[in-house]
């Protein structure tokens, strides 16, 4: 689905302001040297935006913060969730300590959880 103008113009300027563990996992991400996949970062969707998106593996990556344990935040990552599976995404969630503390792991998981780690 085609995202929505101020969709649009909102990821164009969160892509200027990633938090200090998205800055973390995009250096891993970018320039397709994670498994030689392409992503991107703060992709927007319909109504939303993902923090990373690779197109080929229909695979989304939300890294989530302390934010992210409120009601109101929780609600609204389930309706994201469940959008952007609509749409034939698969959607991992990361925690920012995880990056910090494990990004290997986190690297692992990505691969692990991929659409395609489970065709081949």
């Amino acid at each position: 689905m085609k995202a929505e103008s101020i969709t649009r113009q909102r990821a164009k300027n969160l892509r200027r302001k990633l938090t200090s563990a998205e800055t973390i996992l995009w250096s891993r991400l970018k320039g397709r040297q994670f498994m030689g996949w392409h992503f991107r970062k703060q992709h927007p969707s319909g109504k939303f935006i993902a923090d990373f998106a690779c197109v080929r593996q229909r695979l989304v990556i939300e890294v989530d913060g302390a934010t992210h344990s409120e009601e109101a935040e929780i609600t609204y990552d389930r309706r994201r969730t469940a959008f952007m599976a609509s749409e034939g995404w698969f959607v991992y969630r990361i925690w920012n300590n995880d990056i910090y503390d494990n990004l290997g792991g986190v690297l692992e998981g990505i691969a692990a959880h991929s659409p395609s780690s489970t065709m081949d």
